[in-house]
């Protein structure tokens, strides 16, 4: 009995001093950033620094939290969508061009004709599949999953956007009668969960998990409405 109980005693201590080891550790480095932020407002941008502080209080107080996060995933998402129907333009017209190219000889016409979309189609599997296998599908019935409480890893990530994104891009492209309005879906979410990762400004949205699902649902709409340029169509899907 004694020696079972100096045995726990002796673990029990090991715990304790690696306890106030990583405590003396986070502390040092919480004064290192203090010093240091300490550092920056007495450099020669010190006032700019105190505007700066004071323009983001004064917005957060004035315009409100939620809204400079969801104005900023608008105007996000609009770039996105803008440079992704840009993509498809040039993808098309490549084809055309190519095309237009070899009218001297008809077979490499049919060829160029039937290559073109293939490579395209092939590439955008493939590039999917290799960087982001969440990437693939159109993103509704996962975001549903997510919304309703379901952690699924890797599935709002950084690189699983540039997937989303560059395979949609190749994808229609490529010809292929399909719409961009299902991935533009699981596009606005991954923008809302990196815009909230990246601005230290929203940092406490996702930390609550029900503003967190309320953000999503919102980003899920802001999607929608970037394709058909519908506001109320999206506020209506996301209900």
């Amino acid at each position: 009995m004694y020696g079972r109980y100096t045995q726990e005693l002796g673990v029990y201590a090991k715990e304790e001093a690696a306890r106030l080891r990583e405590s003396g550790k986070k502390r040092s480095i919480s004064e290192q950033s203090r010093n240091l932020d300490q550092q920056e407002y007495k450099g020669r941008c010190a006032k700019c620094r105190i505007c700066t502080v004071r323009c983001q209080k004064f917005l957060i107080s004035r315009v409100g939290e939620d809204w400079i996060f969801l104005i900023l995933l608008g105007l996000v998402m609009a770039l996105v969508s803008w440079v992704v129907d840009f993509c498809i333009a040039i993808c098309l017209q490549a084809q055309k061009w190519m095309y237009g190219g070899l009218d001297s000889n008809v077979f490499l016409q049919y060829l160029a004709w039937v290559t073109y979309p293939v490579v395209l189609i092939t590439f955008s599997a493939g590039f999917t599949q290799i960087l982001a296998p969440q990437a693939v599908g159109s993103g509704i019935p996962e975001m549903k999953t997510i919304l309703r409480g379901v952690v699924l890893k890797e599935y709002l990530t950084f690189k699983t956007f540039v997937a989303k994104v560059i395979g949609l891009i190749c994808a229609l492209g490529s010809g292929m009668p399909l719409g961009k309005e299902s991935p533009f879906v699981h596009i606005a979410s991954l923008c809302a969960v990196q815009l909230s990762k990246f601005t230290s400004l929203f940092g406490g949205i996702y930390e609550n998990e029900s503003r967190n699902t309320e953000m999503l649902v919102a980003a899920c709409a802001v999607g929608l409405a970037c394709c058909f340029a519908s506001p109320v169509g999206g506020v209506l899907f996301s209900i």
